[in-house]
């Protein structure tokens, strides 16, 4: 993968991750705070707990890190997956979400 198909990627993956929090906001009480700043996000709870996303454009990778842990995804062709066997991108943050709010949230590409 070259540097320009990593960030046009992971650039759409942040971009959902964004809607993702307004869809949840409007149809929820879950009052997530998105705060983007370049290549990162931080969410912010109504109970103060966050979870970050970042780009690691070296390494092409994009880290999370979340009360569970930190997580680091590649993208395998079809979607981005923890290097470690953790799962899916979307999948690990709608858990991650989940286990910190309290609230059963929903995060998809």
């Amino acid at each position: 993968m070259t540097d320009l198909e990593f960030m046009d990627l992971a650039e759409k993956l942040l971009l959902a991750v964004e809607r993702n929090c307004d869809d949840i906001n409007a149809a929820s009480d879950a009052d997530i705070d998105n705060q983007r700043s370049g290549g990162m996000i931080t969410l912010t709870f109504p109970n103060r707990t966050q979870i970050v996303i970042n780009l690691q454009k070296p390494l092409h990778e994009i880290w999370m890190a979340a009360r569970s842990g930190g997580y680091h995804y590649r993208y395998d062709g079809s979607s981005w997956q923890d290097t470690k066997g953790e799962g899916e991108f979307f999948a690990c943050l709608s858990r991650a979400a989940s286990l910190q709010t309290g609230i059963p949230l929903t995060f998809a590409a």
